[in-house]
């Protein structure tokens, strides 16, 4: 149950950066906005610890920086993914990520 509540909380946060982002697209509906929400916490379990271990030369000598632009990677692998989401250039990738990660953390606060 738990899985499902988190899936719906970063579908919602998908659609409100969505809204707020220009340069990001999501059409299909709903069910475009589950799955670009399941497809991106996959690659956030699965991949981005991977590269992270990958870049940590790079990671120390940015001060930890070089993680937006591993954020912004797993945005984009997400958009090349699932056909109905789009994202038009790094800043809007790079805002995508914060917004995402700001509005699932205060839904998940609130619930």
């Amino acid at each position: 149950m738990g899985l499902i509540i988190r899936i719906l909380i970063s579908a919602v946060a998908v659609y409100v950066a969505s809204v707020f982002i220009p340069g990001i697209s999501v059409t299909g509906g709903v069910g475009t906005y589950l799955i670009v929400a399941i497809v991106l916490g996959f690659l956030n379990a699965f991949i981005k610890p991977i590269l992270t271990i990958l870049t940590i030369p790079i990671t120390i000598l940015t001060l930890g920086l070089f993680l937006l632009v591993i954020n912004v990677l797993m945005v984009y692998l997400t958009a090349y993914l699932i056909p109905g989401f789009a994202v038009s250039g790094f800043i809007s990738a790079l805002l995508f990520s914060i917004v995402v990660a700001i509005v699932t953390a205060l839904i998940d606060a609130i619930v």
